[in-house]
């Protein structure tokens, strides 16, 4: 019975004046955010951009003004950035842009990479 209360006392030792109070602390590890994504769509001289504008309404939430001007700059500059997304949302939002310009048979292209 008094080594169980020697341990007790040992144990439960004031932490202010040094003495190790015997309590076993766990760190969490951090969690990381997952890698993300941009969706990427390119420029071609064929795709009308009516149908470019409908796609930036219908799959990525643009309002009409938001989409004619990222329209415009991919007419413009070949290229624009229309979404940062997780690696899944991404790939999803890549292969429905494809499958609607392809059931219109235009050529339009859309890839992802790495932010």
């Amino acid at each position: 019975m008094t080594e169980l209360r020697a341990t007790l006392t040992s144990m439960t030792d004031d932490p202010k004046d040094g003495t190790d109070s015997g309590l076993a602390v766990k760190t969490k590890p951090r969690t990381q955010r997952p890698p993300m994504y941009k969706v990427l769509l390119l420029n071609d001289d064929f795709t009308p951009m009516e149908f470019v504008v409908h796609i930036l309404e219908r799959l990525f939430g643009m309002t009409h003004a938001q989409a004619i001007e990222v329209m415009l700059t991919v007419h413009r500059k070949g290229v624009a950035v229309v979404g940062v997304f997780s690696h899944e949302v991404a790939e999803t939002k890549v292969a429905q842009v494809m499958e609607l310009a392809r059931r219109q048979q235009h050529p339009l292209q859309c890839t992802m990479e790495k932010e």
